[in-house]
């Protein structure tokens, strides 16, 4: 036989073992994708937007000039194992946070609770979420990681089953970083429900149109904002979020100080609305004193609420501008050149947010003020969960399982091959 000959059977060989690995290969990864999709297949209602003649305080219980404790709820940390998103230990990130006056931290490794190292002061809290898509959620008060999630959750009806569990197994749900979450769209955040907050300004915009498009369909939620650390040495990955709330550790000195909020507290706190989220610049773009000094001195709200049927606000520094959002993103409010503004409720307002500037380029975003009727009601939460379709949900999943009976069915003959 010809030395060619021979060289390209083991060559026509090596290319079918190939791709038959391949082959497989694709099948078991789609197979994984089936098996791991099932859930209940929801009817959505049509969109209500807040409705009543009563407007919502989140702020009721603050009295002005009340002190603000600066919180990081989306902390990640080494862990034990060898997959680490970040290589800092809680104990180096919670030193890093203590430099830039953080008075809360709160770890949130992915799957996995990670103990505080003063017992007292810790949060159960993780982000859930090991899908390929980002669709993470933060899961706070939980007493395990509840593990299972969809590998590619695309569906609204598949994200709405994710928060329904999570919701029955912990206190409150936060959806994180929608700007950055593929497939989690403005028609999606439309309809789903049942989580309690939802994380802002997670990339370089500040508009939250996603926030919007959630709370003019009436889906209420507060709204947080968090460094989703990774890397404490990079100055633009660290205090450039936060969350400032109104609780017991307004009057502190030292990081987490030794009047500590409880976690009730905090969960309180979280629950009632009573806390702000706020964007802090780079300060010195990696001069770390100029850093340090200036989040020393941040603009903080000194009073805010409603008086009538007007919001108002009033800041401790000047602000460029003061923004009003309503209905569907709508500015219906600009204030420039201020410290302190009102903007008086109209009818088709069934919601109203505030955004203030900063000279400096910090942005302050309060939660949102909505209709409701307070006879009835104890505020615009709806915590009830759409409708489950029993026949596309049988549908649904018996397609999956045909789906996955076929690709088991090739891989098996692709093996045999």
């Amino acid at each position: 036989m010809p030395c060619y000959m021979k060289y390209r059977g083991i060559i026509m060989q090596a290319t079918k073992i190939v791709a038959k690995s391949v082959g497989v290969l694709l099948l078991v990864a789609l197979l994984a994708i089936v098996v791991t999709s099932p859930s209940p297949i929801y009817r959505f209602a049509e969109p209500q937007p807040f409705a009543g003649d009563d407007i919502f305080d989140p702020y009721h219980n603050i009295s002005p000039g009340s002190e603000w404790a600066r919180a990081n709820f989306h902390t990640h940390t080494r862990v034990e194992g060898l997959l680490n998103e970040c290589e800092y230990t809680p104990e180096q990130t919670l030193a890093e946070y203590s430099r830039y006056g953080y008075d809360i931290v709160t770890f949130s490794n992915h799957n996995l609770i990670t103990e505080h190292s003063e017992r007292g002061l810790h949060v159960s809290l993780y982000e859930h979420g090991y899908n390929l898509l980002k669709y993470h959620k933060l899961v706070f008060g939980s007493s395990e990681v509840f593990h299972f999630d969809h590998l590619v959750p695309l569906l609204a009806s598949q994200k709405q089953w994710q928060i329904a569990l999570l919701r029955e197994r912990s206190d409150i749900v936060q959806l994180n970083h929608p700007l950055r979450t593929p497939t989690l769209s403005h028609e999606q955040l439309a309809k789903l429900s049942g989580y309690n907050l939802i994380e802002l300004d997670s990339g370089k915009s500040t508009e939250n149109s996603y926030w919007d498009a959630a709370l003019s369909a009436g889906h209420y939620a507060f709204g947080t904002a968090g460094d989703d650390l990774h890397k404490p040495n990079r100055s633009g990955a660290i205090a450039v979020r936060c969350t400032m709330l109104n609780t017991p550790l307004s009057h502190h000195s030292d990081l987490l100080g030794t009047a500590s909020a409880s976690y009730p507290e905090l969960l309180t706190t979280l629950r009632s609305g009573a806390f702000y989220a706020m964007r802090t610049p780079d300060y010195g773009s990696g001069d770390w004193s100029v850093k340090e000094q200036l989040n020393a001195s941040l603009p903080e709200i000194e009073d805010i609420g409603v008086r009538g049927d007007s919001i108002y606000i009033r800041l401790s520094d000047l602000a460029d501008s003061i923004r009003f959002t309503s209905n569907r993103g709508r500015c219906v409010a600009l204030i420039t050149n201020t410290h302190e503004a009102s903007y008086k409720m109209d009818d088709e307002d069934s919601y109203v947010r505030i955004t203030a500037f900063m000279p400096r380029g910090e942005v302050i975003y309060s939660n949102p003020f909505a209709r409701y009727d307070a006879a009835t009601e104890d505020s615009p939460f709806d915590s009830s969960l759409p409708e489950v379709s029993v026949t596309l949900t049988i549908l649904f999943n018996a397609s999956l399982l045909l789906i996955a009976a076929l690709l088991s069915t090739l891989i098996y003959k692709l093996i045999k091959l």
